[in-house]
C-alpha cells in the first residue's frame, strides 16, 4: 500500500461497516473482503463490509424494530442527529447485504435471503425488497463497536470518512460471500492470522482495520467481543499524523504523548509507523497484542 499525502479539504463522509463474526475450529474469525483494485477507495485492500450512508437509508427508519431514541443512545453520539444515527444502521445493514449477501432481517429464511439477492441484483432498491419480501431489518443484530473519522493529513486515501464501526454474529443459516463487483475475494480468517499476513505482504489492510482486528484478537469469541460492546461507549478514534525528522509518517491514537487525547481509546500500540510499505508499531509486530 502506498502511502498518500494530501491534505484533504473536504469534510468527512458518513459512513457505517460491519465486522462480521463467527466462531470456527479455528478460533474466532472475522469475515473480510478484498475491493476491487480499480476501487477509488483502498483499492486492493482487504476490508469490512461497508460504504457511505445513502440519502435513501432514512426511508428505512421508520420501518425500523427500535425505536430511534433506542438507537441514538446506543451510538453513543448525543452530538448527533437521531436521524443520522439511525441511518448508520441502516447503512451498516445495507452494506452488509450488498457487499456480503447477508441479510441482518428478523426471520429471514435462506430461499429468502436468496430471492433479496436476486431481487437487488435486477436493480431493486433495499428497501423496495425488504417490502417485497415481507422482512424487517434486525438492529439488534449490530452493536455499534468503535467511530473512526479520517485526518485531514491522508496516509492511506484521497478522502475522508466518519465511519461507525459495528459488530454482529454472522447468522447461521447463511453464507457470506463477496459479490464479485466491488469486491473481488473474501476470506474467513482469525484476526491474528489476518494480521500476520499483512506482516507477511500477502495481504493489504488500513491502519483501522489493522487496530481493529489487534483489539478482536483479544478475544476467544463472538459471545466475548458482543458482550464488549454491549458494556461500552464506542470508541472515538481520530488519528493524529505526523512525520518525524526522517520524513517518515507515524500515525499517533488517543493516549498517545503526542496525541491531544490523553485518554486511551483502544488496547494496543497508540502509534504505527510507515515502514516498508507497511503500517508497523514502533515496538514490533507483537505490540499490536500486548
Amino acid at each position: 500500500m502506498e502511502l498518500n499525502r494530501t491534505v484533504i479539504e473536504s469534510p468527512p463522509r458518513d459512513a457505517a461497516t460491519v465486522v462480521m463474526l463467527r466462531d470456527a475450529s479455528a478460533g474466532l474469525e472475522v469475515f473480510l473482503l478484498r475491493r476491487h483494485s480499480a476501487s477509488d477507495v483502498l483499492g486492493g485492500a482487504y476490508v469490512f463490509p461497508g460504504g457511505k450512508i445513502d440519502a435513501e437509508d432514512a426511508a428505512l427508519i421508520p420501518q425500523l424494530d427500535q425505536p430511534l431514541a433506542t438507537l441514538h443512545a446506543a451510538l453513543g453520539e448525543p452530538e448527533t442527529a437521531a436521524e443520522l444515527a439511525a441511518s448508520c444502521y441502516v447503512a451498516a445493514l445495507r452494506e452488509a447485504f450488498e457487499e456480503s449477501g447477508v441479510l441482518y432481517a428478523h426471520g429471514a429464511r435462506a430461499d429468502q435471503v436468496a430471492q433479496a439477492t436476486a431481487l437487488l441484483r435486477e436493480g431493486h432498491g433495499f428497501a423496495e425488497l425488504l417490502l417485497q419480501l415481507g422482512l424487517r431489518l434486525d438492529t439488534r443484530s449490530v452493536l455499534p463497536w468503535s467511530r473512526w473519522v479520517t485526518p485531514r493529513m491522508a496516509s492511506v486515501s484521497s478522502k475522508r470518512f466518519d465511519t461507525r464501526f459495528f459488530v454482529a454474529a454472522v447468522p447461521s443459516v447463511q453464507t457470506a460471500r463477496h459479490d464479485n463487483h466491488e469486491a473481488t475475494e473474501s476470506v474467513w480468517v482469525t484476526p491474528r492470522a489476518a494480521l500476520e499476513q499483512y506482516r507477511d505482504g500477502q495481504i493489504d489492510l488500513a491502519p483501522p482495520q489493522i487496530m481493529s482486528l489487534a483489539h478482536l484478537a483479544r478475544h476467544g469469541s463472538v459471545a466475548g467481543i458482543l458482550a464488549e460492546a454491549r458494556g461500552k461507549r464506542p470508541a472515538l478514534v481520530q488519528p493524529e499524523p505526523f512525520d518525524d525528522e526522517h520524513g517518515t509518517r507515524v500515525l499517533c491514537y488517543p493516549g498517545d504523548p503526542r496525541h491531544t487525547v490523553r485518554e486511551r481509546a483502544l488496547p494496543g500500540p497508540t502509534r504505527l509507523r510507515y515502514q516498508g510499505k507497511r503500517f508497523v508499531p514502533e515496538a514490533g509486530f507483537e505490540a499490536l497484542f500486548s
